[in-house]
Order: structure tokens, then sequence, then C-alpha cells
């Protein structure tokens, strides 16, 4: 099976599980920003749960069957259709030769996951596919470079393990974003550490695969300077100015700013499906809550 890019908007690109076991040269992470709609899409098909798919942004996207197949889709609505008919989110398809798959823009959410039989094909760059721009690393060529005009991808295998449909995770604003607390919590005002999680928080416009920066109530923390150190996914770093950065999956190594602590993996894939302007809240949890929370997640796709 194989697909034709006949329109995109830059803001595709080949994502899988991400990158691990390299940071310490540098190299950031990347993967799949909704890491949650992503494993849904490959679980649909019976894919390993990090096997390559599209991570489609904001829609603008259309795709050609050049042969017969099924696909799977999760994630955003970006008003998806299969030659004019609607598609949602959450189900397998089958699509035929000649068929033409578009996305236009989102209804619901920001990212749509695309999976194909055994995932799409590949070459692995130090583990991984996963497409970072800033790095020139992953990709369809290898090379960092987001899908095209032109590009042709490949599906692993023909015969899918089908499943029909999927949950649908819930996307876009009024989330509350479960917040690990961090090394430096002790060093913000009792004031800031009130208003970081009981006052609303608004998605900025300045928000890409790097960060997302969250505007609200300034905080104010004692600690003026402080040796740069390994940053999660997830981080909340607090620069100068006082509003939060929640840094993503292809974030810098290591950072310099205060954190407040880190969203856990499930408020990550939430955020990364909010818009500009969508409100969120902050709510602190305790470590072994959210690691029990994440093993209830895992566990889900384990069902037959």
């Amino acid at each position: 099976m194989s697909l034709l890019v006949e329109r995109s908007g830059a803001l595709a690109s080949l994502q899988d599980g991400g990158r691990f076991g390299v940071r310490h040269l540098g190299v950031t992470q990347g993967g799949s920003a909704d890491w949650c709609s992503h494993y849904w899409a490959n679980w649909l098909l019976g894919n390993p749960l990090t096997a390559p798919v599209i991570e489609i942004v904001l829609g603008n996207f259309e795709l050609l069957a050049e042969h017969d197949g099924y696909l799977a889709l999760t994630g955003a609505d970006l008003g998806a259709s299969l030659d004019g008919q609607a598609l949602a989110p959450g189900c397998s398809f089958p699509i035929a030769k000649g068929q033409r798959l578009r996305f236009a823009q989102p209804r619901r959410g920001v990212r749509a996951y695309l999976a194909a039989p055994g995932g799409f094909r590949a070459p692995a760059t130090l583990g991984s596919c996963a497409t970072v721009p800033r790095e020139a690393l992953g990709g369809l060529q290898g090379d960092g470079r987001p899908l095209a005009v032109g590009d042709r991808l490949h599906a692993q295998r023909a015969e899918p393990h089908i499943r029909r449909t999927a949950p649908i995770p819930e996307t876009g604003g009024n989330a509350e974003l479960p917040v690990v607390l961090g090394a430096q919590i002790g060093d913000f005002s009792g004031q800031s550490l009130f208003d970081a999680f009981n006052r609303e928080w608004r998605v900025d416009q300045r928000a890409d695969r790097m960060g997302i920066r969250l505007c609200g109530p300034v905080l104010q923390c004692r600690r003026q300077s402080m040796v740069s150190e390994g940053v999660p996914l997830g981080a909340i770093q607090v620069p100068s100015d006082g509003q939060p950065i929640v840094l993503l999956n292809d974030r810098q190594t290591i950072g310099g700013y205060p954190r407040l602590g880190a969203l856990t993996p499930l408020a990550v894939a939430r955020l990364a499906q909010c818009l500009p302007g969508d409100r969120v809240q902050l709510r602190p949890v305790a470590l072994e809550a959210a690691q029990r929370r994440q093993r209830e997640l895992l566990a889900q796709w384990q069902t037959p």
C-alpha cells in the first residue's frame, strides 16, 4: 500500500515513539506530541504501539491512495473526509486506489494521527524515525524534513489486524493538567504557588513542538540563577517574565530556568491538543498517584 502526498502545509510529519538514550549528545526526544492518540491509531490496526504514524497539525493535508488498503485515524477532528464523505476520528477504515483523504481545518483539537498496517516505512536515525527539523533527523528521508507534496508513504505490511473503533480522548481547552512538583517548587512565593494552581491559564500563540507558553498571573521565584539541568517531557519552566513554558517533545535537552514541576504524560498529550486561546488549569499531583495513573493508562492497550 502506498499514499501520495498531494497537499501539505509543512506541519505534517512522520513520528514514532521518540528517540531515547541520546540526550547526553544534545539530541532531543521527538515523537508524537499526543502519544495517547498515536497509540490508539496503531492499536486499531494491530501495530506495535510506537510504530511510525503521520502527525497532521491543523489540517491542510491531502493524500491520494495508490493501492487498496486500510488506515486508522485518531486524535483531533480536522475535518477529515474520504472522497468527500466525512470521516470521524477514532476508527479504522478501508481506502481504495484512487481515493483521496483530505484534512481541512480544526474543529476540535490540533493534531490528528494516521496509521497504516505495520506503521509507515522510514529509515531509523539513532533508533527512531521521529521527525525533528531543528536537528535534521528523522522523517521520510532521514533528514528531518516534514512531509511535502510529492512524497510517497509506504505501509510496512499489507494485512492489518482490524479493530473498528477506539475511544476518543478528550481534546481542546478547559483541561485540568496534573503536575508533579519539581525541585525548585520551594523557591516560588506562596502567592505564586496559589495563583499557579488556582487560576486559569491561557494557551498562547507562541506554541510549537518545542514548547507551549501559558499566559496568566505573573509567577515570582526567589532563585535568580541556577545551573542548567536536564529537562524532562512536560517540564514547566518559569523564565524572568513569570509566564510558564511547558516543554514538549522537541525541547532542548537542558535548561536553566526554575521549574514548577512537570506535567504527567497524559497531561502533555492533552495540552498538545489545545489551540491558542484555550483555557487550562494546573493541578498538583503526588508522584505515586501519577505513576499509578500512567500504569492504568498503559494497561488499556493490552486488551485483546
